[in-house]
C-alpha cells in the first residue's frame, strides 16, 4: 500500500467573502516541493473570481487519466520491444449531468498519438492491445469508481 498527499492552500486576503466576491485561485503543493497555481474553472465560476491561468480540478482529472495511461503504455511498449519516440495526447473531458442529475465528469476521451522508432513497429492490432492493457492497468482509471470521503479536521 502507498499513500499520496496533496496540500491545497487558499487564503481570503482582503476579499469580501460573505458577498461571494472572492478569488477561487489557490495553490496545490506536492511532497516533492512542486507548487501549482490552481483555480475553479472559468466555465464554473466567471472571471475575475476564477483564474484562467490556474489548473482547475476538472483539467487535473483529465490530465491524471491521460498521464497514467501514457505511463503504463510506455512501460508496456518497452517490455514488448517497441521503441516509443514520442507520445502526445489531446485528452478531453465532458462535464454533464449524470444519471442522478448531478454535474460530473461523465466522459474522458484520450486521443494518444504515438510515434515509434526503430525497426520493430507494432501492427494496428498490437497498438490497440497496448492501449487496452494500459487502460486496464491505469491506477487512475481504476479509481474512478473509488469511494471519496470527507473527514474534516476541527479546530
Amino acid at each position: 500500500m502507498a499513500e499520496y498527499t496533496a496540500n491545497i492552500i487558499w487564503e481570503r486576503g482582503e476579499q469580501d467573502f460573505l458577498a461571494n466576491r472572492y478569488s477561487r485561485a489557490h495553490r496545490w503543493r506536492f511532497d516533492g516541493g512542486v507548487e501549482v497555481p490552481a483555480s475553479s474553472s472559468p466555465h464554473v465560476v466567471p472571471l475575475p473570481w476564477s483564474d484562467a491561468h490556474g489548473v482547475d480540478p476538472e483539467e487535473a482529472f483529465v490530465a491524471a487519466l491521460s498521464s497514467c495511461h501514457m505511463l503504463w503504455f510506455l512501460s508496456l511498449a518497452a517490455k514488448q520491444g517497441f521503441r516509443v519516440d514520442r507520445y502526445a495526447d489531446h485528452a478531453q473531458g465532458v462535464m454533464a449531468k449524470n444519471a442522478e442529475g448531478r454535474l460530473a465528469m461523465t466522459e474522458v476521451l484520450l486521443r494518444p498519438h504515438v510515434t515509434f522508432g526503430g525497426e520493430r513497429q507494432p501492427s494496428s492490432e498490437q497498438l490497440s492491445a497496448l492501449h487496452e492493457q494500459a487502460h486496464e492497468e491505469c491506477f487512475i482509471a481504476n479509481s474512478v469508481r473509488s469511494d471519496v470521503r470527507c473527514e474534516p479536521v476541527l479546530g
